[in-house]
């Protein structure tokens, strides 16, 4: 029996969200059908909204942060049927050498939701349940909607800090604390680094603040020679490691970039977490000269989701107060809102 379901779709550029019907057929194998509950708004969805291209030609439904319960399944994922489901922004195949090297998160035959295959502005969607994470039952003061940002802003900062592997006592510079940022703020400070917070935006930094940020810097009007001598001077004040600091490039600016690469110091370690289709010019030979180390990140393993979703609802990583809810069907006025930068947390579109 199909699954009737309902969609916003993306049909080409400037042109507002379409909602259409849509059908779902029995699931096969291994995949599940799961009931939307909530879909987060990110940054990369305005990327494709304004032209960046996606895998699969238009028209497509956005959307990769996606929870919701698992309705239907076939065989091989029988076991899911009416359990709550987080799925993975990157669906890896399990298989390939990538994969079994455990590096799944960049698997070259990975499907993304809303960029491969229809994603989680609609009410339902159908995908491999082999690597959706299946939540616990008490979900402590969280609805399931309000995960569906664990799937991209949450876990893949943990990624990054994993692989960072910054320690308790080192210094970790966050760059740019916004929707992501202040995730790689509180997974920093739950390690017990001493973490410092940079950005333009004042109301940002007081937020990482109360999250976890010990030090808070704004960044607007300071050259890079000036940035580093303020930084300079709070680490000789607090007695802060002078070398080896772990910088987490979060705000996808040229800017933000720039400032990252600048701060690399001796034996440290710099990670681009943010996107940008700005090219920078940097000297390469800094990572010689400081025998530092630097490193990108695309999304999670989906091996750290269990991880994340006990610290969130834990409270070790706060989520209610960075979010906000809206209908589905307002999603183009909340598309227009993220690109006029006048929404002050994450967006939840909740069907």
């Amino acid at each position: 029996m199909t699954t009737e379901a309902s969609g916003w779709f993306f049909t080409q550029v400037g042109k507002p969200l379409e909602k259409r019907p849509f059908s779902i057929p029995p699931p096969q194998g291994d995949a599940v059908v799961v009931e939307i509950a909530g879909c987060g708004l990110c940054h990369t969805d305005l990327t494709f909204f304004e032209g960046v291209q996606t895998k699969k030609a238009a028209p497509l439904i956005l959307g990769h942060e996606i929870s919701g319960r698992v309705i239907k399944a076939g065989p091989a994922a029988a076991h899911v049927i009416g359990k709550n489901v987080i799925i993975p922004a990157v669906l890896p195949c399990g298989e390939c050498d990538l994969c079994r090297a455990g590096r799944e998160n960049i698997c070259q035959h990975q499907k993304m939701p809303g960029n491969d295959f229809d994603g989680g502005f609609a009410t339902h969607i159908v995908v491999p349940g082999r690597f959706v994470c299946v939540l616990p039952s008490d979900l402590g003061k969280h609805k399931v909607a309000d995960l569906s940002v664990v799937a991209d802003a949450i876990t893949t900062p943990y990624q990054s800090l994993k692989r960072s592997g910054v320690k308790a006592g080192e210094l970790a510079i966050v760059v740019g604390v916004g929707g992501v940022g202040i995730y790689m703020v509180q997974h920093a400070k739950n390690v017990g680094a001493t973490v410092l917070a940079l950005d333009v935006d004042d109301a940002r930094l007081a937020v990482a603040k109360d999250q976890g940020a010990r030090f808070t810097l704004n960044t607007k009007g300071l050259d890079q020679k000036e940035l580093k001598a303020k930084i300079r001077a709070l680490v000789k004040e607090n007695k802060l490691p002078a070398w080896q600091w772990r910088v987490f490039e979060m705000s996808g600016t040229k800017g933000g970039q720039e400032t990252a690469y600048n701060l690399l110091s001796y034996a440290g370690t710099l990670a681009i977490v943010g996107f940008t289709m700005d090219k920078l010019d940097l000297r390469l030979s800094n990572l010689m000269a400081f025998d530092a180390e630097c490193f990108g990140n695309w999304g999670c393993r989906p091996a750290f989701y269990d991880d994340v979703v006990k610290d969130v609802i834990s409270n070790r990583v706060q989520l209610l107060e960075n979010v906000e809810y809206h209908p589905l069907s307002t999603i183009n006025e909340v598309f227009t809102a993220s690109q006029k930068h006048e929404l002050k947390k994450r967006a939840i579109l909740i069907p």
